[in-house]
């Protein structure tokens, strides 16, 4: 999606396509994350699934996962990646993480780094 320009941004009338992983809708705001418990070093695998649903299910999956690549600062969508990753994706971060667990990924430069740094240190499936 790096570098998508203003047609596929927007729709016919100027106004940010809904489909688009950019659109921020009013209910979407920063602390409005719906999950069971926050993310804790012993339920990873399970709060990793209902947080990838909740973020598929806003279309800003492709953020964490880095699907959704981080435009040219030139590029007409640079503002609105950053205002989804900056906004939204880190915001929501601070409603699901144990405080620890937050404070120790609070300088990650995108969410997708965050992702990926918490995949690394929880995801380690154990063997039986």
């Amino acid at each position: 999606m790096a570098g998508n320009n203003e047609k596929e941004l927007k729709g016919n009338e100027g106004i940010i396509n809904h489909d688009s992983p950019y659109y921020i809708h009013p209910s979407g705001y920063p602390r409005k994350f719906h999950v069971n418990d926050v993310l804790t070093d012993g339920n990873y695998n399970d709060r990793k699934e209902e947080i990838q649903n909740f973020l598929f299910a806003k279309n800003k999956i492709g953020l964490v996962n880095g699907s959704t690549k981080k435009p040219n600062e030139d590029a007409s969508d640079y503002m609105a990646w950053m205002r989804c990753d900056a906004i939204m994706i880190k915001g929501w971060r601070n409603e699901s993480l144990e405080k620890e667990i937050r404070m120790s990924v609070k300088y990650a430069p995108t969410a997708h780094d965050i992702w990926a740094d918490l995949k690394e240190r929880f995801g380690k499936e154990s063997a039986s």
